[in-house]
């Protein structure tokens, strides 16, 4: 039962990009209507859980958020520069580049020469995974109408990727509560969201339909959290990276991303590296 509870954000979290890409809107609908949906989600695990909250818990929670909403945000925007398909994967791998990194530099969690070898080698298995999910076919007659701007789909994650970084290293630093955080997360990702939205987004049908996202994130993140204790952060941590490859073969087959087969193989090796490098993360923070 706890493998099947472990496997939710598999699904929850592989599923945002495709169900946002079938609902429309533009990246700043998408993100403010999924924090919407991750703020509610919010209230009822706060009943639930009743977590004791701090107000060293608020302002981290909030200030977390913050980050969390120009992460989203910009991943939102690369995904509409770059496809679902190439989008996500490629930003999976660098947020797991940028939090290794720090972990090894700001926390200190190599500490053996093992841990410099495996961290290695799984940072050179995720750089080669990004590289490949964003590789194209050359010989290619297909017109790639979501990769028409390149560099602004990749300086949107690098933003993107700066934003889940900061949101991450804050929390680890803190060292607060999973469950006390999430309500004053939810507060800074919709104050976050609204703030990009400011004079830019008409609330219409776009914004209300993208809270579905917001709620298969906030299924996605309590159920993590209920399992990390239960089955272990190696395996709730390798589980979650598998949704990948839900996003990108949706983004190929669903929302009908166009792809060579020799771009598919690229694609689906790339994401097969990106998860091998995070369950080789995964494996080495229980080690």
């Amino acid at each position: 039962m706890d493998i099947l509870i472990a496997l939710v954000p598999m699904f929850a979290w592989g599923s945002i990009g495709l169900v946002s890409g079938k609902i429309g809107g533009d990246a700043n609908q998408q993100t403010l209507g999924m924090t919407i949906g991750a703020f509610l989600f919010s209230i009822v695990t706060l009943f639930i859980l009743q977590p004791a909250v701090t107000s060293w818990i608020l302002f981290i929670g909030f200030l977390s958020g913050l980050f969390w909403s120009a992460g989203q945000n910009g991943q939102f925007h690369g995904m509409k520069y770059l496809g679902v398909s190439v989008g996500l994967p490629l930003s999976t791998g660098m947020q797991l580049i940028i939090n290794t990194v720090a972990g090894a530099i700001f926390f200190h969690e190599w500490t053996k020469s093992q841990d410099f070898l495996a961290g290695s080698l799984a940072l050179i298995l995720l750089v080669l995974g990004a590289y490949l999910t964003a590789k194209q076919d050359p010989t290619s007659q297909i017109e790639h109408n979501r990769m028409f701007n390149f560099g602004k789909g990749f300086r949107a994650l690098i933003i993107s990727t700066i934003g889940y970084g900061l949101y991450t290293i804050l929390i680890t630093w803190a060292k607060v509560d999973p469950a006390a955080v999430i309500f004053p997360q939810s507060l800074g990702m919709l104050v976050g969201a609204s703030l990009f939205a400011f004079k830019k987004v008409s609330i219409n049908r776009f914004v209300w339909k993208n809270m579905w996202s917001g709620l298969l994130w906030g299924a996605g993140n309590v159920c993590m959290l209920l399992t990390l204790q239960k089955v272990g952060l190696a395996v709730s941590f390798s589980l979650s990276q598998m949704g990948i490859i839900i996003s990108t073969l949706g983004g190929i087959f669903i929302l009908g991303e166009a792809k060579t087969k020799k771009e598919i193989t690229y694609v689906i090796l790339g994401c097969l590296l990106i998860i091998c490098g995070g369950i080789l993360l995964g494996y080495m923070k229980t080690t």
